[in-house]
């Protein structure tokens, strides 16, 4: 046998040749871990998130909330939509900043109680998956470009503000009576307001920009937030959260949405797109081989460099049992033709023993261990099994 039974040889690499090739890796990882902790650090001091009231990140809103206290409108944050029906009522401004996060059954209750609140809501960048239920009559059309636009409406509040930066959504309504349509773009309005049947409005406001810290300075945005949010005392500001409740029941699948909605439509074509890539990288690395092309080498190696590197490799890695059963399978073939063995069974103990011992004089020599044995112990043993393998063949040669 020319191999051994334990569980790792000696070519298996060492702890230190471990450590080696793998801290790199390890560094990059420590690397990465520790510049996550730090912007996370850096971030969880006023940073949290667009258009939260509390964030002062540039796409925050937190200057907004600071000029509406000071003319006294509390600002209320809520996260779940039980918060946000409580909150409403005829003194009060609804904000809500993500319509289209809503589940359909969530829109549905939010639409009660926005007609019952006698408040006024204002709908940020509503889409077409929320403002027909949130606005009954209303529908979104193409978004446009944000720019500073023109109010040419009649609506006090866009009057007084003047020019603003608006795009996004544009809208229709079918209500003539108790709307106004503002900021036109191609006839159609990014901000249009709807009378309810109480004593409250809707607002639907096409981009949030006018609402951005780093955007609330420019034209009149300042001017139209601050009217569209502190005509009552109280702003109730409601960011959609995936840890509400009563979103759970859709998100089981009884309805229209779950987290799947939240997810851009772009990065499922993404995804779908590296499926497809990692496909074709599988069949084109899986593709069948051709024949063997030989090739002339660039240079001519002589056989016995060929020879010393294989040592240096075999010396360097510790692999004498490589080594030994290189030498002797290579003796091996070199003594079956000799001795009118096949090739076949140049490597059988069974039918080259007998030959060999047939073509010696001295015939108590362990042949056995010489050709077949274990591996040496250490290199001096190797070079003895080397020396006695050549022994071997000039004998039988000369034989």
């Amino acid at each position: 046998m020319t191999g051994t039974t334990s569980g790792t040889t000696s070519v298996s690499p060492t702890s230190h040749q471990v450590w080696t090739r793998s801290r790199g890796i390890l560094l990059v990882l420590v690397i990465l871990v520790v510049a996550g902790f730090v912007i996370a650090v850096i971030r969880s001091g006023g940073g949290h998130g667009r258009l939260d009231p509390r964030s002062t990140d540039p796409s925050g809103s937190r200057a907004v909330a600071e000029l509406l206290k000071d003319r006294g409108v509390t600002t209320r944050v809520v996260t779940t939509l039980d918060e946000a029906v409580t909150a409403t009522g005829p003194d009060s401004t609804l904000l809500v900043a993500g319509p289209d996060l809503l589940t359909s059954r969530q829109q549905a209750v939010l639409r009660a109680a926005m007609a019952s609140s006698g408040g006024r809501t204002v709908l940020v960048a509503p889409g077409r998956s929320s403002v027909g239920a949130l606005a009954p009559g209303a529908s979104a059309d193409t978004p446009a470009p944000v720019s500073a636009r023109e109010p040419q409406c009649a609506f006090p509040a866009a009057r007084r503000a003047g020019s603003a930066d608006l795009g996004g959504w544009r809208y229709t309504t079918d209500s003539a009576l108790g709307s106004n349509s503002c900021y036109l773009v191609d006839g159609l309005p990014t901000l249009l307001r709807i009378d309810d049947a109480g004593t409250g409005d809707t607002v639907l406001l096409g981009a949030p920009d006018v609402l951005y810290n780093e955007r609330l300075d420019d034209q009149g945005n300042a001017s139209l937030a601050l009217q569209l949010l502190g005509s009552r005392p109280h702003l109730v500001w409601y960011l959609p959260s995936l840890s509400d409740g009563s979103a759970d029941g859709e998100a089981r699948g009884e309805g229209e949405a779950g987290i799947g909605r939240l997810i851009p439509s772009g990065w499922l074509w993404g995804t779908l797109q590296l499926a497809v890539a990692a496909v074709l990288a599988a069949v084109w690395r899986a593709r069948r081989l051709g024949p063997l092309v030989s090739e002339r080498l660039p240079v001519a190696v002589r056989a016995s460099e060929s020879s010393e590197g294989r040592a240096r490799l075999y010396r360097r890695a510790n692999a004498r049992d490589h080594a030994a059963s290189a030498l002797r399978q290579a003796a091996q073939s070199r003594l079956a033709p000799l001795l009118g063995v096949t090739l076949a069974d140049a490597h059988s103990p069974e039918a080259l023993l007998p030959a060999v011992s047939a073509h010696l004089r001295d015939g108590d020599r362990d042949l056995r261990t010489l050709l077949f044995g274990p591996p040496p112990a250490d290199d001096a043993a190797l070079i003895r099994l080397a020396d006695q393998l050549d022994a071997l063949e000039r004998e039988v040669r000369t034989s």
